[in-house]
């Protein structure tokens, strides 16, 4: 086996393609999705959804009767929240136009144009309503508490009894209290004692029917409830908030505790959903960059929580995006954009093999990925020494201030190294069918192979077998994809199965009743070793000499069926094996 050459020239150029200025991309003003704009017989209770556009920091909604109007919703602030649903619902049979204004930190928002949908004309009546707080069978209730309940679908208006006995109503007698979801009494509940109430839903149509569930809940003791509290750090409104800030707000006298949400829309708990915590503060981690948080915090104590409290609400820092330009109207990202390869292919005799990173970021890591998914930092240089295959994290980063605070924005990718080598054959198995041959190339080796028939610069295929091919001799090369090198073989005529009779006829008449190898007319005389005979299933037939009559048929003095049969032999000039199959006909 000789190797001639290598035909390729292995160039691996690992490059990390860093927009060494700020990259952009233009984007447009959102537009609803549900329902869409021009869509009729909506429902007065629909969700009102829009498309998410990246970067954008928040979102305000306005609803009105007009274009740009706000007669319904005037201007709410959900944060990133791609949907909304109008607290009250919606006027029925009502032209409603919604008008999205992309919101931002520190510079002037950007209206976008209102669209417009009609709703639907309701006929009946609503449905029953549930209260949230107090809870149904709710013990120790501050006598100065809220009446709170859901919306109930279709609902203009809700009529409220409040009484001491079931079904009663010597506090508030079926008292109309308006489109609203809150009654506060206007004089304390008595304390101590078992209060029932009834909320009652109606519209144009008709109020709910009678069957509108009860709930009730008893008073405690009369006592001081604790006062509302403000943010400290941050303010409330503040921006430029960094990401893992301590959150502290104004303790407040008699309270035991606190009861903390935050979101990133007014009705959400993504961040801390109603935890509690007995100091006034608390250190947050990894807030997202770029976002307005909402946060609501109720003090408590034995007397109950604080009633009406505010919602307030801070911004991040712009971090390291996409984040929209408001002057520009485009998104806007400081990590360095990284174009790295999946896989990279490595002849073995070429470790250890340096791999780069040439691009503008300020830093670079990288790391080495064990079995169990472990990271272990491998070098914080440009380029990196690889001295053994394997998984492997490339991370380039860019150090941006922001605001007094320093942040690192930064982009990886993961990568796998691989080995190759030259290909070693370690046989060249020959076959003949209907006058071809058929040639299979065995090889060992870590590489990725293909294979040519006598041009060492191809054409190369995957397949190692090369079929339909006149009887002659062949040179075979079996070339690494990878570039590590090109083995090659030769098969030579004596390998051929020429010679070898295709099938023969033992039926007694004199003609062609014995199998044996026929030299080629007009070519040298092969010298041959033992042939053996092998039925389908592989058991061996028959063994005789190519200078005998060779095989009659039989097997232990039976005839054989008519079948396919595989022989098997040994070239005594080259020790290469020769194989083939022939047919025995009756």
């Amino acid at each position: 086996m000789e190797i001639k050459r290598l035909i390729h020239t292995k160039l691996l150029i690992i490059c990390l393609l860093v927009c060494s200025s700020y990259c952009y991309t233009q984007v447009t003003c959102p537009i609803l999705n549900g329902p869409f704009n021009g869509d009729t017989n909506v429902p007065v209770d629909t969700n009102i959804s829009w498309n998410s556009i990246p970067g954008v920091p928040g979102y305000l909604i306005s609803i009105g009767t007009t274009p740009g109007g706000i007669d319904i919703v005037n201007n709410i602030n959900v944060g990133s929240a791609s949907s909304y649903q109008p607290e009250f619902g919606l006027p029925e049979n009502t032209t409603v136009y919604v008008t999205l204004t992309i919101f931002f930190f520190n510079s002037e928002d950007i209206s976008c144009s209102s669209e417009s949908f009609t709703t639907e004309d309701v006929t009946s009546a609503p449905p029953c309503t549930e209260v949230r707080f107090p809870a149904d069978g709710a013990g120790n209730v501050n006598v100065a508490s809220s009446i709170f309940w859901n919306y109930a679908s279709t609902a203009t208006g809700y009529q409220v009894s409040i009484g001491t006995t079931a079904g009663g109503n010597d506090i508030l007698n079926n008292a109309d209290v308006g489109n609203t979801l809150s009654f506060n009494p206007p004089a304390d509940l008595p304390f101590d004692t078992e209060i029932f109430v009834t909320i009652r839903p109606y519209n144009e149509n008709g109020a709910a029917d009678g069957n509108c569930e009860e709930i009730s809940f008893t008073t405690g003791s009369l006592a001081t409830i604790p006062g509302c509290t403000s943010m400290v750090s941050p303010a409330d409104g503040a921006m430029n908030v960094p990401l893992t800030p301590r959150l502290e707000w104004v303790a407040v006298p008699d309270a035991i505790g606190y009861r903390v949400t935050i979101g990133m829309s007014p009705n959400t708990a993504e961040v801390i959903d109603d935890l509690v915590f007995f100091e006034n503060s608390t250190l947050v981690f990894n807030f997202d960059p770029n976002r307005t948080f909402f946060i609501t915090i109720i003090p408590f104590n034995e007397a109950g929580e604080a009633v009406g409290c505010s919602q307030e609400t801070f911004s991040t820092l712009l971090g390291c995006g996409p984040y929209l330009n408001s002057t520009t109207g485009e998104l806007v990202d400081l990590a360095p954009e990284i174009n790295f390869q999946d896989e990279i292919p490595i002849c073995e005799n070429q470790l250890p093999f340096r791999v780069s990173g040439i691009d503008a970021a300020d830093g670079h890591r990288w790391y080495k990925i064990g079995s169990n998914g472990n990271e272990t930092v491998m070098s914080t240089e440009s380029s990196f020494d690889i001295l053994e295959k394997g998984n492997y994290r490339y991370e380039a980063f860019n150090t941006i201030s922001q605001s007094g605070n320093t942040i690192e924005c930064g982009n990886d990718h993961e990568f796998s190294v691989i080995t190759s080598e030259i290909a070693t054959i370690t046989s060249l198995d020959v076959k003949g069918q209907n006058g071809f041959m058929e040639i299979t190339t065995q090889v060992s080796g870590s590489g990725d192979y293909e294979y040519a028939l006598d041009a060492i610069e191809g054409p190369y295929q995957d397949s190692n077998v090369f079929a339909n091919l006149p009887f002659g001799t062949y040179t075979i090369y079996v070339r690494d994809k990878n570039g590590c090198g090109i083995a090659e073989d030769k098969v030579v005529q004596d390998l051929t199965l020429e010679g070898f009779p295709e099938f023969f006829t033992p039926n007694g008449d004199g003609i062609n009743d014995y199998w044996q190898f026929i030299p080629p007319r007009d070519s040298i005389e092969i010298s041959i070793g033992t042939i053996q005979i092998f039925d389908r299933y592989g058991n061996l037939i028959k063994q005789f000499e190519p200078v005998s009559r060779g095989w009659d048929g039989s097997f232990n003095g039976q005839p054989m069926p008519s079948s396919d049969y595989w022989f098997t032999t040994i070239s005594l000039t080259t020790m290469k094996e020769v194989k083939g199959h022939f047919a025995l006909k009756r």
